[in-house]
């Protein structure tokens, strides 16, 4: 089964990844950039604080989500894991389109896919009822996930993750924020 499982993923990578070309280089490299969306983050931090007007459980509850999403991703998952990203692994390195950098020796999950998603699905169960567009947090986060692929740096199988852990960060942190606020009424 995971023998399968595997071949798919190297399968769609294959597609995914081999559907390169220089406006979809330019396009997805600029979308896995963490710094091209610092004014969205500062935007997100803006709606979040006007319509949560409880600041200090807001702020641990923000603080949760990364600590929970990040670590996860990164500092457990990624050494016990240990799947070589496919710009590193032998099999596959050799013709593996890498228009920005490989990136550390491991990608099982995506760090990037975890946050992202952890991030759009806190936004999105925090400001549904008063931001009629926050959905639209969740393809941003697809395309960065889809971006990773594309860029040669995960597997599909590595986003996908990525994603699921970023919806239990985001679900436990909501919860978390929910109980406090509900528990300590500002």
């Amino acid at each position: 089964m995971i023998d399968q499982l595997e071949q798919w993923d190297k399968a769609l990578f294959r597609i995914i990844n081999g559907a390169h070309n220089g406006f979809g280089d330019f396009i997805m490299t600029w979308a896995s950039d963490k710094f091209i969306w610092i004014p969205l983050y500062i935007l997100l931090l803006y709606w979040l604080f006007k319509y949560n007007k409880n600041y200090g459980w807001m702020a641990l509850s923000l603080g949760l989500l990364i600590l929970i999403s990040d670590q996860t991703a990164s500092g457990l998952l990624k050494p016990w894991v240990a799947r070589l990203r496919p710009c590193h692994d032998p099999e596959m390195m050799d013709w593996v389109h890498i228009p920005d950098g490989c990136g550390g020796r491991y990608g099982f999950a995506s760090s990037h896919s975890s946050n992202m998603f952890a991030l759009a699905f806190f936004c999105w169960f925090c400001l549904k009822d008063k931001l009629k567009y926050i959905w639209l947090l969740l393809p941003w986060a697809a395309l960065i996930a889809y971006s990773r692929v594309y860029l040669g740096v995960h597997f599909p199988g590595d986003v996908i993750m990525g994603a699921i852990i970023g919806l239990l960060a985001a679900f436990i942190s909501y919860h978390f924020f929910k109980k406090l606020s509900n528990h300590f009424k500002a």
